[in-house]
């Protein structure tokens, strides 16, 4: 198997591409695996209005968004921890925003 590009996706969105792989055939033991994995974790059913919403902050990369939507942190800690490992210097406004949009949506 070739990889011709790679990218970061949402739970909801890898949900979604496994449900349509589902119909088309039978998954492997991983795909299964994730799947049910992700039909009882994932919080959000569709990840473009959120998406659209984050990218509104400008020192959001799409790794960071797509980091946000899996997680949906709802408090300043939460956003703190998640981007620990990331350099990324975001204000207190920045943090404020994340979190209004994230529980706008949950």
């Amino acid at each position: 198997m070739k990889i011709v590009e790679e990218k970061f996706v949402s739970y909801p969105r890898a949900k979604k591409m496994l449900e349509e792989r589902e119909k088309e055939g039978e998954l492997s033991y991983e795909q299964k695996s994730s799947l049910e994995h992700l039909r009882k974790f994932s919080k959000l059913e569709d990840d473009e209005k959120i998406a659209s919403e984050l990218r509104l902050v400008e020192k959001l990369r799409e790794d960071l968004i797509v980091k946000i939507i899996n997680n949906l942190p709802k408090t300043v800690e939460e956003v703190k921890i998640l981007f620990q490992k990331d350099v990324i210097d975001l204000s207190d406004g920045d943090i404020a925003k994340i979190i209004e949009i994230t529980k706008k949506h949950v």
